[in-house]
């Protein structure tokens, strides 16, 4: 295909995205600017929105309409389903999926230290850590972000989205898996399109990174079986060795992080994987009953 339409938020780090997407795929790429619920109400905590899907529904909803022909995301802002009439085509190679500090490192927080996050994954991980921190909301663009991080003594910011910028060199500190389990999804890109075109498919395939893909199956499969979102303090990362062996690790919080719970497993198939290490959460450890308090 010679040329296609991709639908997108329009804050800069989205419209960089989509051009990283289309220099991979090599053809001319018309961007489709699509304005969405998050970019909208900058003034209310994600959760208050609803958590995963305010960044992406008009997006996917410009495609299933035929306005576009395909959608790049942040894959950390999808739902863990797919809406009917769409599928996941395509997860390019993924970047660093880390958080990461604007400001003093970790160590070198101050007692009752003030961090801004508008995630309850990151405060809930950071207060277990740190029961002390104080945390205040941070919403809108990483521009947006990283002008107000000033007002605290340090902000927490995905690190592929800073390195997209070219804004790298303002982290702080990069938080370990070991620190900070991250997003599902963060760090990768996804890209979807209309079920069934096919040609479209296929010329999305292309840039298919499938260790990528089977990380973020994994992760996708977990959140899907847990049932949450942005909305709880949940988060799993996947790696994958070089012959395709899955490892993942998940944690699930309350928001004041005075409970965390995390675990890690391993297997060849992701899907099966993620389901298998939720369910462990969910009803060995006790993750069920403390999910049912948040909602």
């Amino acid at each position: 295909m010679n040329s296609l339409r991709a639908a997108t938020r329009g804050s800069r780090l989205a419209r960089l995205q989509t051009d990283l997407v289309a220099e991979m795929l090599g053809i001319e790429v018309q961007t489709v600017v699509v304005d969405t619920q998050g970019d909208r109400q900058t003034d209310v905590p994600i959760w208050e929105l609803g958590g995963r899907g305010v960044f992406v529904k008009e997006v996917q909803a410009a495609v299933i309409a035929g306005r576009a022909d395909f959608a790049v995301h942040s894959a950390k802002d999808l739902p863990s389903s797919t809406p009917e009439g769409l599928t996941l085509a395509s997860v390019p190679e993924r970047a660093d999926p880390r958080d990461a500090l604007v400001g003093q490192r970790f160590d070198a927080l101050p007692p009752g230290a003030r961090i801004g996050t508008g995630s309850v994954r990151r405060r809930a991980q950071l207060a277990w850590l740190r029961p002390d921190l104080t945390f205040g909301g941070l919403r809108g663009n990483m521009e947006t972000r990283l002008s107000k991080a000033e007002g605290f003594a340090a902000i927490v910011v995905a690190a592929a989205a800073l390195d997209r910028l070219g804004r790298s060199s303002e982290v702080t500190e990069m938080l370990g898996v070991e620190l900070m389990v991250p997003q599902v999804g963060q760090g990768a890109l996804a890209i979807e399109c209309r079920a069934g075109d096919d040609d479209t498919l296929a010329t999305l395939l292309a840039i298919e990174h499938g260790p990528s893909r089977r990380a973020v199956d994994a992760e996708r499969a977990w959140l899907a079986e847990v049932g949450g979102g942005c909305d709880l303090p949940v988060g799993a990362h996947a790696t994958v060795d070089a012959d395709g062996h899955v490892t993942l690790t998940a944690v699930l919080g309350t928001p004041d992080g005075r409970v965390v719970l995390r675990d890690t497993d391993d297997g060849d198939d992701p899907v099966a994987l993620g389901r298998r290490l939720a369910r462990h959460l969910l009803h060995d450890t006790g993750g069920s009953s403390l999910l049912a308090d948040l909602r």
